[in-house]
């Protein structure tokens, strides 16, 4: 007797791989689908798109600050929120001149340089990052695609630097200005920064711009480990705090 025809079976398809993105696309999706950018970052985790955008509104931003403020008024200000103010003011005129014109000249190619520095101070906050990930998250990231991550969870600082510019342009006091804190992103921006310096560097832990980068940071570190989303933004946040409350300590004793 002859046996009956087995029916076919089912072969399961692979599920297809999400299309590669371009730098375009990443850098556009860090804002409105953070999940496909940093999780493209497993494919290339390069950064130069990036770093050449953020490097472009930064030196946007600081030409503004040149032409509106100028970095001799930007200098002047900074020496009258100092805690050495008064002994400034003590000195010869010769030797203000002498220590403003030396201040200035480094404030201006400190700023300038922005794109150079940036690769410096995000590679350290990625080497701190990158290691926390790892020790404590058992994160298996390399520090190629920490970097990238850095870097695009740094995208937003774009929009900050577009509101400097256009509120320089709109008009802002030269004396009045902060170069630390120049745009109302954090409840400091409308505080005295000489009264209470400890509650005026909280007060600036509040800046939603920073808040929005930390979030990006947890996506970015979660999507290429097996760390919880919440659990990497909570890891982020309390390097963030531990630092603005390091800064504010010090800036209380000054």
């Amino acid at each position: 007797m002859a046996a009956a025809p087995l029916p076919p079976m089912a072969v399961p398809t692979p599920s297809p791989e999400a299309a590669p993105l371009s730098e375009g696309a990443r850098i556009v999706n860090t804002f409105i689908a953070p999940s496909k950018t940093f999780t493209d970052l497993r494919r290339n985790a390069s950064w130069w798109g990036p770093w050449l955008l953020i490097s472009i509104f930064a030196l946007i931003f600081v030409y503004s600050m040149d032409r509106q403020v100028s970095f001799d008024q930007i200098t002047r200000n900074e020496i009258a929120r100092s805690p050495r103010a008064d002994q400034f003011d003590k000195l010869p005129a010769e030797q203000q001149a002498k220590q403003i014109r030396f201040t200035t000249s480094l404030i201006r190619y400190l700023s300038y340089g922005i794109p150079v520095t940036i690769l410096f101070y995000f590679a350290i906050t990625s080497v701190l990052l990158w290691v926390t990930f790892k020790v404590a998250g058992g994160a298996n990231v390399t520090f190629k695609t920490a970097y990238a991550i850095v870097f695009y969870a740094a995208l937003p600082g774009v929009i900050g630097s577009i509101l400097g510019a256009v509120a320089m342009f709109s008009g802002v006091n030269p004396e009045g200005f902060n170069v630390n804190n120049p745009v109302a992103t954090n409840p400091a921006y409308f505080m005295d920064p000489t009264t209470n310096k400890f509650l005026y560097g909280m007060a600036s832990a509040l800046d939603v711009i920073s808040i929005w980068t930390i979030v990006l940071l947890g996506i970015g570190f979660s999507s290429n480990s097996k760390v919880k989303r919440s659990t990497a933004i909570v890891i982020v946040a309390a390097w963030y705090l531990f630092w603005k409350l390091g800064a504010a300590a010090l800036a209380a004793r000054s």
